[in-house]
C-alpha cells in the first residue's frame, strides 16, 4: 500500500510542471517559421473597414493566430478626422500604439497627451483610455499583448450592414473583452 502511495506522489510530482506551466506547451507547438506581410496588406483579411466607432482602415499585420493568443499588432489608416474611441478599458490587454503619420490625441486615466509621427504611448490594461484622429490622414500601429479578441472586434464592426448604435457598440466592445466606461474623447 505504501508503494503505491509513493508512486502516485511521484507522478504528481513529475506532472507539477506541466500543470504550473501551461505556456511551456504552446511555445513547443509555435511554428519556427518567419512570414512577411507587406506595405499596404493585412495577414488574413485584406483591408478592414470599419463603421461605427470611426471609418478607419485597418490591416492585421500579427494576427492572435499567429502567436496563439500571446500577441497581435495592426496597422490603422485613420480617415475620421475628429472622431476615436469611447473612453473604455481592456481587462486583460495591454496596448502599445506608435504614430506613423500625422496626429492623435490620447487620455489614459486622467492624463492626457497629443501624439505626431514618431511618439508611442502605452496603455496598461484595466485603465480607461480613449484617442481621436488630430489630422486629415493619421496612421498608426496597435500592438496588443495578450492578444485578446480585438481582430474579432474589428470583423464586426467592418460586417455591420448599418451605422451602429451606441448600445449596439457598447455590446460589441463587451462581446470582446472590453467594456465602454465614458463618451469619446472630445478634442482640445
Amino acid at each position: 500500500m505504501k508503494r503505491k502511495g509513493f508512486f502516485a506522489a511521484l507522478l504528481s510530482i513529475t506532472a507539477l510542471p506541466f500543470l504550473v506551466f501551461p505556456s511551456n506547451e504552446r511555445t513547443i507547438q509555435r511554428k519556427a517559421k518567419g512570414f512577411k506581410i507587406s506595405a499596404g496588406e493585412g495577414r488574413f483579411h485584406g483591408h478592414i473597414k470599419l463603421k461605427g466607432v470611426n471609418s478607419n482602415i485597418l490591416d492585421v499585420k500579427i494576427s492572435g493566430k499567429d502567436t496563439q493568443g500571446d500577441l497581435a499588432i495592426f496597422e490603422q489608416t485613420s480617415l475620421s478626422p475628429g472622431r476615436g474611441t469611447p473612453l473604455h478599458v481592456h481587462h486583460s490587454q495591454d496596448e502599445i500604439f506608435y504614430v506613423i503619420e500625422g496626429a492623435y490625441f490620447f487620455k489614459v486615466g486622467e492624463e492626457k497627451f497629443h501624439l505626431v509621427a514618431g511618439d508611442s504611448i502605452f496603455l496598461p490594461r484595466k485603465v480607461p483610455h480613449a484617442w481621436t484622429q488630430e489630422s486629415v490622414v493619421s496612421r498608426m500601429t496597435v500592438t496588443l499583448q495578450p492578444a485578446g479578441k480585438l481582430e474579432d472586434f474589428f470583423i464586426t464592426m467592418a460586417g455591420m450592414d448599418h451605422e451602429p448604435t451606441s448600445k449596439e457598440i457598447e455590446q460589441i466592445f463587451a462581446d470582446n473583452g472590453m467594456k465602454v466606461v465614458g463618451p469619446p474623447l472630445k478634442l482640445e
